[in-house]
């Protein structure tokens, strides 16, 4: 089990198990229909995910343009707020284009049936939603995304862009803190 900065963290989801799996998620993606498509990050825990899966695309023959926003519903805490806010808007037109947010985890739906809406009501022609994991036992909203990675246990987990309190980003594998600090 890795320690980093003196906690243990027990590995969920390993680097070439996360691979394989944006591999698939692309050739699905690839395969799904989207047009002239504009891929937008939410951030910040998606970034890594959305970095991966976004080459991963390119491999799979598609060639999205991409934006990122920056959305918050957590501020430092581990539990959602229960709004969301725009922290940083897209530049990109979203009128009549095919949208697919990326997004780290899909945990409540607050954030990510915002960001669905608001492209919507920017008229995208359509809206899909790609997350690495999904825990659907914690859905506040009616939301499922069309492309999962991996579906999580009810555990809270950091790594590969998501964090506690902004700690364990830089992890290249989902994990979990095993002790207490």
């Amino acid at each position: 089990m890795p320690v980093v900065r003196g906690r243990s963290i027990r590995v969920l989801y390993d680097i070439p198990e996360i691979a394989a799996r944006n591999a698939e998620l692309a050739t699905e993606i690839a395969g799904s229909g989207y047009r002239d498509l504009l891929v937008i990050s939410i951030l910040k825990g998606s970034f890594v995910f959305a970095a991966d899966l976004i080459r991963a695309l390119h491999a799979a023959g598609m060639a999205p343009e991409v934006e990122f926003i920056s959305l918050s519903s957590y501020g430092a805490g581990t539990t959602s707020s229960g709004s969301v806010r725009v922290v940083k808007d897209i530049e990109s037109e979203v009128a009549g284009r095919d949208v697919l947010l990326i997004d780290d985890i899909l945990e409540s739906g607050r954030t990510l049936d915002f960001a669905r809406k608001l492209m919507l009501e920017r008229g995208a022609a359509r809206v899909g939603i790609a997350v690495l994991l999904d825990k659907p036992g914690k859905r506040a909203t009616e939301i499922t995304a069309e492309h999962v990675g991996f579906n999580c246990p009810d555990l809270f987990v950091v790594g590969y862009g998501m964090d506690v309190a902004h700690a364990f980003r830089e992890l290249p594998f989902v994990g979990v803190v095993e002790d207490a600090e």
